[in-house]
């Protein structure tokens, strides 16, 4: 009996802690500020008819300098996942989630079809982050290449 409950507490501690690490990484994300919620499909096939649910994870972008990095929320990693550099991202379309895409993303999102260095990849977020977006990447220094459809 106090093996078990000594177990069970030690199950409880270890579950606490997991949850407390992943809110203040979540957190330390956070602190330096510009960060906005985003959905990532990353490698999109080019022949894809029509868009599914499928492929998209759940993430958080922060701006820093020149590039985007996008974090998976659920994760422990204190490393983005992918970082996007503003002059290799070309904007191709923009359009409102279709099918199985609106029960994957939230709500209010917005999807923008890109290509960064040859990958076609997916972006979906509110229309308050996309204008923050769209300006950031129209603000690059002068003699920068920046492609926004």
């Amino acid at each position: 009996m106090v093996l078990a409950l000594l177990v069970s507490g030690a199950v409880v501690v270890l579950v606490l802690l997991g949850l407390f690490v992943f809110g203040l990484r979540r957190r330390l994300i956070q602190r330096s500020g510009g960060t906005f919620d985003c959905s990532l499909r990353w490698n999109v096939p080019d022949d894809e008819a029509e868009p599914s649910g499928k492929g998209w994870i759940y993430g958080v972008a922060r701006y820093n300098g020149d590039r985007v990095e996008w974090f998976r929320v659920f994760s422990y990693a204190p490393r983005p996942r992918r970082q996007l550099e503003r002059f290799a991202i070309e904007v191709r379309e923009r359009r409102t989630p279709q099918g199985e895409e609106e029960l994957a993303l939230l709500s209010d999102s917005v999807v923008l079809a890109c290509r960064h260095r040859g990958t076609r990849l997916e972006l979906a977020m509110s229309e308050d982050a996309l204008t923050g977006f769209l300006a950031w990447l129209e603000a690059a220094p002068p003699g920068q290449r920046v492609n926004v459809a």
